[in-house]
């Protein structure tokens, strides 16, 4: 079984509830197994605009390759009208696997762990709620979380 984080987030339409629905998508799946989902947070967009965020973080199991549950989340983004005009638009849904047991990627559809996920407190706060322990490569939360403090994030 492989260990997978997800991170969720929303800024158009009733982006709670559309969470909500796409966290059942993915425990609804026969591949998905164990799904636990960290509490809701509203943030302030990083690079780039529109309403707020609702963001979270899921970890599952899964007997899913890294690149199958890419494709397993790009299909239900799609479902709910995920629409790419330009980098860092806005969106209906969005779905990144953040980390895939300790798997290591640079292919040019998929990068593990995430880029960037030590530099958004919208994804290092809710991680911090499912794993408090988890040691990046560039550090702990709590010392990713202080290199954060100036984003805009609160507890929903």
């Amino acid at each position: 079984m492989n260990i997978a984080y997800i991170g969720l987030g929303s800024n158009l339409g009733e982006s709670r509830s559309i969470l909500q629905q796409a966290l059942v998508n993915l425990a609804d799946h026969p591949s998905i197994h164990q799904l636990e989902c960290s509490r809701f947070y509203r943030s302030s967009p990083v690079d780039s605009s529109g309403p707020d965020y609702v963001n979270a973080v899921a970890r599952l199991e899964t007997s899913l390759s890294s690149l199958a549950l890419l494709h397993l989340l790009q299909e239900i983004e799609n479902r709910y009208g995920r629409e790419r005009p330009y980098i860092n638009a806005p969106r209906t849904l969005d779905l990144d696997i953040l980390l895939f047991n300790d798997e290591i990627n640079h292919s040019a559809e998929l990068t593990l762990p995430h880029p960037r996920m030590h530099q958004r407190a919208f994804v290092l706060l809710p991680l911090q709620d499912l794993a408090p322990d988890i040691v990046l490569a560039q550090g702990t939360l709590d010392t990713l979380l202080e290199q954060c403090k100036d984003q805009g994030i609160e507890l929903l």
